[in-house]
């Protein structure tokens, strides 16, 4: 048996797990929020950013049990306003998508802090109250949704995401269309879209626009840190509280690390392992999108991943041993080299729509490195 057969057994012997999205670690500790974030940024990366739901199902379960009634998380006030969007997870978007508006004139210097879409596909502001018809997005059949019950921009987002995802968010002016004849059809005037203005911003700079305020929160014009409730009515959501003011809190680390160095793949396995915990498995369409957010920022065409073709059975695996139930090849990728002399090993592009590749191992790349399992 050569060294790269007994590897693949080695793999192939390993525990079978999934990958969570994030890692949190609740501090038991009541402090302000100032020195809950020191002590994040000492011995973690920053206090919690908070992306989606799944986080917040997942910051929900680490503080079970606690008699606490809330936590700091790292969501702070800050000088200046800016339009986000409701769905805010950043790996949602490609590229600059969260960043295309489509203002009807003199929008956004006002004072009003929720977007609504017009008849004529235009954007304007109004209060955060008045009562509209809205627009949710589904991510399982990726459309569309318009809801024909008038609604608060609030009680829109809760409807949406308690039955699909989110408000919709407007990705580009195709999208824009869409939605704008979906309105015409259903005979709305006008619809909430998923775009709000708020000064509030994470702790560690994370574009995530994520929101899961209580009902009249945030409230307090001195109140310029967010703590998540544990339990009670308010359970999993969020209020405004004074930064001097002691609450424990909980941090994060890192999801994934990119390595700007050029190795082989065998190089880079030997890195993550010494360094993180193992080079980055993709087993589900929502890691893609986080690992695809990482992998744009490589010096290289493209970035190892932890994929490996197992000659003797013919089949793609990773390095824990999970077969490839979700897959993401580029065209005429992924059927394993012709003949089993010559090893490939899987690699995500770093541009366009960042499909997998297979390559020589010995090729050098940067690579993703997992910091968890």
């Amino acid at each position: 048996m050569d060294l790269y057969a007994a590897l693949i057994m080695l793999l192939l012997s390993g525990v079978f797990s999934s990958s969570a999205l994030r890692q949190y670690e609740f501090v038991q500790m009541s402090v302000n929020c100032t020195e809950a974030q020191r002590y994040c940024r000492q011995n973690y990366r920053d206090l919690a950013t908070v992306s989606n739901s799944g986080d917040v199902t997942e910051l929900m379960r680490i503080t079970s049990g606690v008699s606490n009634w809330g936590f700091w998380i790292g969501l702070l006030k800050s000088l200046s306003s800016e339009w986000r969007w409701s769905l805010g997870d950043p790996a949602f978007y490609a590229k600059r998508d969260s960043l295309y508006r489509n203002w009807a004139p003199n929008q956004t210097s006002g004072s009003l802090d929720c977007a609504f879409m017009n008849q004529d596909g235009l954007w304007r502001i109004d209060s955060c109250v008045a009562q509209r018809f809205f627009i949710c997005y589904n991510d399982t059949s990726k459309g569309f949704i318009p809801v024909q019950q008038m609604m608060s921009w609030r009680s829109a987002q809760s409807f949406c995401r308690a039955n699909h995802m989110d408000l919709t968010s407007v990705s580009n002016q195709t999208e824009n269309q869409q939605i704008q004849q979906l309105m015409n059809t259903s005979g709305a005037n006008s619809a909430w879209i998923g775009l709000f203005r708020d000064p509030w911003e994470w702790s560690d700079k994370s574009p995530s626009s994520f929101r899961n305020w209580a009902p009249s929160e945030p409230n307090g014009a001195l109140e310029d840190a967010t703590v998540m409730v544990i339990s009670g009515p308010r359970g999993k959501q969020w209020e405004d509280w004074p930064c001097n003011s002691t609450n424990p809190f909980v941090c994060y680390e890192d999801e994934f690390t990119l390595i700007k160095q050029n190795l082989s793949w065998a190089e880079a396995l030997r890195y993550c392992r010494q360094n993180h915990v193992d080079l980055v498995s993709v087993t589900s369409e929502q890691i893609e999108r986080r690992v695809m957010t990482v992998a744009r920022k490589a010096s290289t065409a493209a970035v190892w991943m932890g994929l490996h073709h197992y000659c003797a059975m013919n089949m793609w695996l990773w390095l824990r041993g999970e077969v490839l139930y979700y897959q993401n090849w580029a065209a005429e990728e992924g059927n394993g080299p012709p003949d089993c002399g010559a090893r490939r090993v899987g690699a995500m592009q770093t541009a366009g729509d960042q499909r997998w590749i297979s390559l020589p191992p010995t090729r050098t790349l940067n690579f993703v490195c997992s910091n968890y399992d």
